[in-house]
């Protein structure tokens, strides 16, 4: 087993890119004295051995390690790839990360994989479909799992549920936790906003939430294209985190309470200061409420 840094803190971490990963194996940096976590994508890691299985396991001696899945495709109606969950049961029975999470979705058909996170139409048998897949996962695992809210550019005439009801019925009923993306749910109340205020739409959400729930909460950069009635916001990760997702943000700590926080780059990574940069941010919101908790916000 590699080493094990501890539980994730409740404090802003930064999501670990491959052009990081030397700089943060070094042991004479100092730089673990400004990052009190990491997040990698577990399937960068399936490998069995090698410089970059090498390296993760230094990182991990030195810094409390969660693992963001983005290929296990719990929306599959034909359930899990039995391959690759046992891959990912390897790496983290080796691992012990701190946190698992995966994406509410699907992504694999017929053994083909796609490179994206698809949406899903919110409907009973939808639910029927990703609770099994998540009790599946967590079996595998030995753990509980938190399943993130998706970006949303279109919404399904299918669906017969909102998508705050189907996260609180899969908590409810899979036992999983939640991981809140912050820039997702304001990417969502933008792309699928009718008139409304687009604030006060993501408020509502959140507001909707179980607080005990939430086991991690991510925040990213988004990019615009088009405009006017063709304005559409892409979960991008490859800007700053934007204004608007920071007051949710704060909104969603005074309400849930701090929580491990994450900032996602993945596109145009830029160098470590801009990330760790971020991170202080969130980490001067997470210590306006680490003493009192959550509360409802007016």
């Amino acid at each position: 087993m590699a080493g094990n840094a501890g539980p994730i803190p409740a404090a802003a971490g930064i999501g670990l890119r491959t052009r990081h990963m030397p700089t943060l194996a070094n042991q004479d940096t100092g730089t673990a004295l400004t990052v009190p976590w990491l997040e990698i994508h577990s399937e960068n890691f399936l490998c069995a051995g090698g410089p970059r299985r090498a390296m993760i396991a230094a990182i991990a001696e030195r810094y409390p390690l969660s693992c963001h899945g983005v290929g296990l495709s719990l929306g599959s109606a034909e359930g899990l790839d039995q391959g690759h969950l046992e891959r990912l049961a390897t790496l983290y029975g080796w691992l012990n990360p701190g946190l698992v999470s995966e994406h509410l979705s699907w992504s694999v058909t017929g053994g083909d994989y796609l490179n994206d996170l698809l949406p899903l139409p919110y409907t009973p048998t939808t639910l029927d479909t990703v609770c099994r897949n998540v009790d599946r996962a967590q079996s595998a695992f030995g753990r509980a799992i938190l399943v993130e809210n998706p970006s949303a550019y279109l919404t399904f005439p299918a669906s017969t549920m909102r998508e705050a009801d189907f996260l609180n019925a899969l908590v409810t009923r899979a036992g999983c936790g939640l991981l809140l993306d912050v820039n997702n749910i304001y990417v969502t109340a933008t792309n699928t906003c009718d008139g409304g205020d687009v604030l006060d739409s993501a408020r509502a959400y959140i507001d909707e939430v179980p607080p005990k729930a939430v086991g991690e909460i991510h925040l990213a950069g988004h990019s615009i294209t088009g405009g006017d009635d063709d304005r559409v916001l892409i979960d991008t990760h490859s800007t700053l985190v934007c204004e608007d997702v920071w007051t949710l943000y704060r909104y969603a700590v005074a309400r849930l309470g701090p929580r491990p926080t994450l900032i996602e780059w993945d596109l145009d990574v830029p160098e470590l200061p801009v990330l760790l940069g971020e991170a202080v941010q969130a980490q001067a919101i997470l210590s306006t409420h680490e003493n009192g908790g959550g509360r409802r916000v007016a």
